[in-house]
Protein backbone atom coordinates (compact mmCIF):
# COMPACT_ATOMS: atom_id res chain seq x y z
CA UNK A 1 0.00 0.00 0.00
CA UNK A 2 1.16 3.53 -0.82
CA UNK A 3 -0.28 6.35 1.24
CA UNK A 4 -0.70 9.49 -0.81
CA UNK A 5 -1.37 13.03 0.32
CA UNK A 6 -4.82 14.60 0.10
CA UNK A 7 -5.32 16.00 -3.39
CA UNK A 8 -6.27 19.43 -2.04
CA UNK A 9 -3.62 19.52 0.72
CA UNK A 10 -0.33 21.33 0.14
CA UNK A 11 2.25 19.55 2.26
CA UNK A 12 4.57 22.56 2.03
CA UNK A 13 1.96 25.09 3.21
CA UNK A 14 3.46 25.31 6.71
CA UNK A 15 7.01 26.09 5.58
CA UNK A 16 6.58 29.85 4.93
CA UNK A 17 5.47 30.52 8.51
CA UNK A 18 8.23 28.29 9.91
CA UNK A 19 10.88 30.03 7.79
CA UNK A 20 9.49 33.48 8.60
CA UNK A 21 9.77 32.73 12.31
CA UNK A 22 13.48 32.05 11.75
CA UNK A 23 13.95 35.11 9.54
CA UNK A 24 15.05 33.08 6.54
CA UNK A 25 13.62 32.53 3.04
CA UNK A 26 11.82 29.32 2.23
CA UNK A 27 14.32 27.01 0.50
CA UNK A 28 13.36 25.18 -2.68
CA UNK A 29 11.78 21.84 -1.82
CA UNK A 30 10.22 19.09 -3.88
CA UNK A 31 9.08 15.50 -3.48
CA UNK A 32 11.06 12.63 -4.99
CA UNK A 33 9.96 9.08 -5.80
CA UNK A 34 12.04 5.93 -6.28
CA UNK A 35 10.39 2.69 -7.35
CA UNK A 36 11.91 -0.54 -6.04
CA UNK A 37 12.17 -3.67 -8.14
CA UNK A 38 9.10 -5.20 -6.49
CA UNK A 39 6.99 -2.15 -7.34
CA UNK A 40 7.05 -0.53 -3.90
CA UNK A 41 7.76 3.19 -3.67
CA UNK A 42 10.29 5.07 -1.54
CA UNK A 43 9.38 8.75 -1.20
CA UNK A 44 11.45 11.67 0.07
CA UNK A 45 11.76 15.44 0.26
CA UNK A 46 14.66 17.24 -1.38
CA UNK A 47 15.49 20.58 0.25
CA UNK A 48 17.68 22.99 -1.68
CA UNK A 49 18.67 23.26 -5.31
CA UNK A 50 22.40 24.00 -5.36
CA UNK A 51 23.04 21.71 -8.31
CA UNK A 52 25.24 19.51 -6.13
CA UNK A 53 24.37 16.35 -4.25
CA UNK A 54 22.85 16.99 -0.81
CA UNK A 55 25.41 16.47 1.98
CA UNK A 56 22.91 15.41 4.67
CA UNK A 57 20.24 12.69 4.73
CA UNK A 58 17.58 12.38 7.46
CA UNK A 59 15.65 9.28 8.60
CA UNK A 60 12.67 9.71 10.95
CA UNK A 61 11.36 7.50 13.76
CA UNK A 62 8.46 5.07 13.93
CA UNK A 63 5.06 6.63 13.38
CA UNK A 64 6.51 9.87 11.99
CA UNK A 65 7.40 11.04 8.49
CA UNK A 66 9.85 13.27 6.64
CA UNK A 67 8.18 16.49 7.79
CA UNK A 68 9.21 15.90 11.41
CA UNK A 69 12.59 17.30 10.28
CA UNK A 70 11.28 20.48 8.59
CA UNK A 71 12.33 22.97 11.26
CA UNK A 72 15.66 21.25 11.86
CA UNK A 73 16.45 21.40 8.13
CA UNK A 74 15.51 25.10 8.04
CA UNK A 75 17.87 25.79 10.95
CA UNK A 76 20.61 23.73 9.32
CA UNK A 77 20.63 25.78 6.12
CA UNK A 78 22.11 23.00 3.97
CA UNK A 79 20.71 21.03 1.06
CA UNK A 80 19.16 17.89 2.48
CA UNK A 81 17.47 14.64 1.54
CA UNK A 82 14.69 13.65 3.94
CA UNK A 83 13.11 10.23 3.51
CA UNK A 84 9.75 8.74 4.36
CA UNK A 85 10.73 5.31 5.67
CA UNK A 86 8.82 2.32 4.27
CA UNK A 87 5.46 2.08 6.00
CA UNK A 88 5.37 5.83 6.60
CA UNK A 89 4.42 9.04 4.82
CA UNK A 90 4.19 8.57 1.06
CA UNK A 91 6.35 5.43 0.99
CA UNK A 92 4.83 1.98 0.49
CA UNK A 93 3.96 -0.28 3.41
CA UNK A 94 5.68 -3.65 3.85
CA UNK A 95 3.29 -6.58 3.49
CA UNK A 96 5.32 -8.57 6.03
CA UNK A 97 5.21 -5.73 8.62
CA UNK A 98 8.94 -6.15 9.25
CA UNK A 99 10.13 -2.68 10.12
CA UNK A 100 13.59 -3.38 11.48
CA UNK A 101 16.70 -1.33 10.92
CA UNK A 102 18.17 -3.92 8.58
CA UNK A 103 15.06 -4.46 6.43
CA UNK A 104 14.50 -0.72 6.11
CA UNK A 105 18.16 -0.06 5.28
CA UNK A 106 17.95 -2.59 2.45
CA UNK A 107 14.83 -0.87 1.14
CA UNK A 108 16.19 2.67 1.15
CA UNK A 109 19.79 2.06 0.03
CA UNK A 110 19.09 2.14 -3.73
CA UNK A 111 16.98 5.27 -3.39
CA UNK A 112 19.64 7.12 -1.39
CA UNK A 113 22.31 6.03 -3.85
CA UNK A 114 20.24 7.36 -6.76
CA UNK A 115 19.34 10.68 -5.14
CA UNK A 116 22.81 11.45 -3.77
CA UNK A 117 24.79 10.09 -6.69
CA UNK A 118 26.68 7.98 -4.17
CA UNK A 119 28.16 11.02 -2.40
CA UNK A 120 28.91 10.05 1.25
CA UNK A 121 26.35 11.58 3.60
CA UNK A 122 26.07 12.91 7.09
CA UNK A 123 23.35 10.39 7.94
CA UNK A 124 20.98 11.50 10.71
CA UNK A 125 18.55 8.99 12.20
CA UNK A 126 15.99 9.44 14.96
CA UNK A 127 14.73 6.41 16.91
CA UNK A 128 13.86 3.66 14.38
CA UNK A 129 15.56 5.86 11.77
CA UNK A 130 18.71 5.72 13.88
CA UNK A 131 18.76 1.93 13.89
CA UNK A 132 18.15 2.05 10.14
CA UNK A 133 21.00 4.54 9.72
CA UNK A 134 23.38 2.30 11.69
CA UNK A 135 22.45 -0.71 9.55
CA UNK A 136 22.98 1.30 6.38
CA UNK A 137 26.33 2.66 7.58
CA UNK A 138 27.50 -0.86 8.50
CA UNK A 139 26.61 -2.38 5.14
CA UNK A 140 27.31 0.55 2.83
CA UNK A 141 30.15 2.58 4.37
CA UNK A 142 30.72 4.29 1.03
CA UNK A 143 27.42 6.14 1.52
CA UNK A 144 28.06 7.42 5.06
CA UNK A 145 30.85 9.74 6.18
CA UNK A 146 29.32 10.61 9.56
CA UNK A 147 26.50 9.06 11.60
CA UNK A 148 24.27 11.09 13.94
CA UNK A 149 21.88 9.07 16.12
CA UNK A 150 19.05 10.89 17.88
CA UNK A 151 17.68 9.45 21.16
CA UNK A 152 18.13 5.79 20.31
CA UNK A 153 20.29 2.90 21.44
CA UNK A 154 20.11 -0.73 20.31
CA UNK A 155 19.68 -1.75 23.94
CA UNK A 156 16.57 0.34 24.56
CA UNK A 157 13.68 -1.55 26.19
CA UNK A 158 10.71 -1.64 23.75
CA UNK A 159 8.40 -2.13 26.74
CA UNK A 160 9.85 0.86 28.61
CA UNK A 161 9.28 4.51 27.76
CA UNK A 162 8.98 3.63 24.07
CA UNK A 163 5.78 1.70 24.80
CA UNK A 164 3.95 5.02 25.21
CA UNK A 165 4.14 5.54 21.45
CA UNK A 166 2.64 2.11 20.81
CA UNK A 167 -0.19 2.94 23.22
CA UNK A 168 -0.77 6.28 21.49
CA UNK A 169 -1.29 4.64 18.11
CA UNK A 170 -3.37 1.72 19.43
CA UNK A 171 -6.62 3.64 19.05
CA UNK A 172 -9.25 3.54 16.30
CA UNK A 173 -7.89 3.26 12.76
CA UNK A 174 -10.04 6.16 11.54
CA UNK A 175 -11.44 9.36 12.96
CA UNK A 176 -14.16 11.89 12.15
CA UNK A 177 -11.71 14.78 11.89
CA UNK A 178 -8.09 15.77 12.35
CA UNK A 179 -9.16 17.76 15.42
CA UNK A 180 -9.82 14.45 17.17
CA UNK A 181 -6.28 13.32 16.41
CA UNK A 182 -4.89 16.60 17.73
CA UNK A 183 -6.78 16.14 20.98
CA UNK A 184 -5.45 12.59 21.30
CA UNK A 185 -1.87 13.75 20.70
CA UNK A 186 -2.16 16.48 23.31
CA UNK A 187 -3.72 14.06 25.82
CA UNK A 188 -0.59 11.88 25.50
CA UNK A 189 1.67 14.89 25.98
CA UNK A 190 2.76 14.83 22.35
CA UNK A 191 3.06 17.59 19.80
CA UNK A 192 4.04 20.46 22.06
CA UNK A 193 1.74 23.43 21.44
CA UNK A 194 -1.69 23.01 19.88
CA UNK A 195 -0.47 24.69 16.68
CA UNK A 196 2.52 22.35 16.47
CA UNK A 197 0.32 19.32 17.14
CA UNK A 198 -2.14 20.43 14.44
CA UNK A 199 0.71 20.80 11.94
CA UNK A 200 2.10 17.38 12.82
CA UNK A 201 -1.28 15.69 12.55
CA UNK A 202 -2.03 17.33 9.20
CA UNK A 203 1.28 16.14 7.77
CA UNK A 204 0.97 12.63 9.22
CA UNK A 205 -2.65 11.81 8.32
CA UNK A 206 -4.85 11.68 5.26
CA UNK A 207 -8.54 12.07 4.47
CA UNK A 208 -10.02 8.96 2.86
CA UNK A 209 -12.57 9.11 0.04
CA UNK A 210 -15.31 8.42 2.62
CA UNK A 211 -14.29 11.54 4.56
CA UNK A 212 -12.78 9.69 7.52
CA UNK A 213 -9.26 10.58 8.66
CA UNK A 214 -6.53 8.01 9.28
CA UNK A 215 -2.82 7.99 10.07
CA UNK A 216 -0.66 7.61 6.97
CA UNK A 217 1.74 5.14 8.58
CA UNK A 218 1.36 1.39 8.95
CA UNK A 219 2.25 1.36 12.65
CA UNK A 220 -1.14 2.70 13.76
CA UNK A 221 -2.94 -0.09 11.89
CA UNK A 222 -0.63 -2.74 13.38
CA UNK A 223 -0.99 -1.37 16.91
CA UNK A 224 -4.76 -1.21 16.53
CA UNK A 225 -4.97 -4.84 15.40
CA UNK A 226 -2.85 -6.05 18.30
CA UNK A 227 -4.81 -4.01 20.85
CA UNK A 228 -8.21 -5.08 19.53
CA UNK A 229 -7.55 -8.78 18.92
CA UNK A 230 -4.15 -10.07 20.07
CA UNK A 231 -5.07 -13.69 19.41
CA UNK A 232 -6.39 -12.98 15.93
CA UNK A 233 -3.41 -10.90 14.89
CA UNK A 234 -0.83 -13.68 15.08
CA UNK A 235 1.03 -12.72 11.92
CA UNK A 236 1.37 -9.12 13.00
CA UNK A 237 2.34 -10.17 16.53
CA UNK A 238 5.04 -12.48 15.15
CA UNK A 239 6.47 -9.68 13.04
CA UNK A 240 6.45 -7.27 15.96
CA UNK A 241 8.15 -9.80 18.26
CA UNK A 242 10.78 -10.29 15.58
CA UNK A 243 11.22 -6.52 15.30
CA UNK A 244 11.74 -6.20 19.05
CA UNK A 245 13.82 -9.37 19.31
CA UNK A 246 16.56 -8.18 16.99
CA UNK A 247 16.54 -4.63 18.34
CA UNK A 248 19.44 -5.29 20.69
CA UNK A 249 21.73 -7.86 19.11
CA UNK A 250 21.48 -6.76 15.49
CA UNK A 251 21.73 -3.08 16.38
CA UNK A 252 24.90 -3.54 18.42
CA UNK A 253 26.44 -5.64 15.66
CA UNK A 254 25.63 -2.92 13.15
CA UNK A 255 27.12 -0.16 15.29
CA UNK A 256 30.27 -2.19 15.90
CA UNK A 257 30.74 -2.39 12.13
CA UNK A 258 30.34 1.35 11.52
CA UNK A 259 33.60 2.97 10.45
CA UNK A 260 32.29 6.55 10.22
CA UNK A 261 32.44 8.95 13.19
CA UNK A 262 29.36 8.59 15.43
CA UNK A 263 27.47 11.26 17.39
CA UNK A 264 24.74 10.38 19.89
CA UNK A 265 22.24 13.13 20.69
CA UNK A 266 19.94 12.33 23.60
CA UNK A 267 17.03 14.12 25.23
CA UNK A 268 17.09 14.59 28.99
CA UNK A 269 13.48 13.35 29.01
CA UNK A 270 13.92 10.95 26.10
CA UNK A 271 13.70 7.17 25.84
CA UNK A 272 17.23 6.33 26.98
CA UNK A 273 17.84 5.56 30.64
CA UNK A 274 21.13 6.26 32.42
CA UNK A 275 21.91 2.56 32.02
CA UNK A 276 21.21 2.79 28.27
CA UNK A 277 23.66 5.68 27.95
CA UNK A 278 26.34 3.94 29.99
CA UNK A 279 26.05 0.79 27.89
CA UNK A 280 26.18 2.76 24.64
CA UNK A 281 29.33 4.64 25.57
CA UNK A 282 30.95 1.51 26.99
CA UNK A 283 30.49 -0.19 23.65
CA UNK A 284 31.13 2.94 21.55
CA UNK A 285 33.67 4.96 23.60
CA UNK A 286 34.72 7.22 20.73
CA UNK A 287 31.19 8.53 20.22
CA UNK A 288 30.63 12.28 20.46
CA UNK A 289 28.09 12.88 23.23
CA UNK A 290 25.44 15.61 23.13
CA UNK A 291 22.48 15.92 25.50
CA UNK A 292 19.67 18.42 25.01
CA UNK A 293 16.76 19.44 27.24
CA UNK A 294 14.08 17.56 25.35
CA UNK A 295 11.76 14.59 25.27
CA UNK A 296 12.18 11.87 22.63
CA UNK A 297 11.41 13.99 19.53
CA UNK A 298 14.47 16.19 19.84
CA UNK A 299 14.10 17.36 16.23
CA UNK A 300 10.78 18.98 17.09
CA UNK A 301 11.59 20.34 20.56
CA UNK A 302 15.19 21.49 20.05
CA UNK A 303 15.63 21.90 16.27
CA UNK A 304 18.18 24.73 16.48
CA UNK A 305 20.49 22.90 18.89
CA UNK A 306 20.13 19.65 16.97
CA UNK A 307 20.91 21.44 13.71
CA UNK A 308 24.07 22.86 15.31
CA UNK A 309 25.16 19.33 16.27
CA UNK A 310 24.55 18.11 12.73
CA UNK A 311 26.47 21.09 11.34
CA UNK A 312 29.43 20.13 13.52
CA UNK A 313 29.32 16.59 12.13
CA UNK A 314 29.14 18.04 8.63
CA UNK A 315 32.03 20.46 9.13
CA UNK A 316 34.35 17.84 10.65
CA UNK A 317 36.40 16.51 7.75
Amino acid sequence: MVCVSDAAFDEFSYLPAQADALGIPVPPVRRLTHRLGDGRVISALRFGDSGSAPPVTFLHGAGLNAHTWDTTVLHLGLDALVLDLPGHGDSSWRDDARYTGRTLAADIEPAIREWTGGVPQVLVGHSLGGLTAAALAARHPDLVRSLVLVDISPGIDPDGAASSIRAFFAGPIDWASRDELVERALSFGLGGSRDAAARGVSLNSRVRPDGRVEWKHHFAHLANRLAADPAGAAAVDEAQRANAGILSAAGWDDLAAVTAPVTLVTGTRGFLTDADREEFFRRMPRTRRIELDSAHNVQEERPAELAASIRTAHDDR
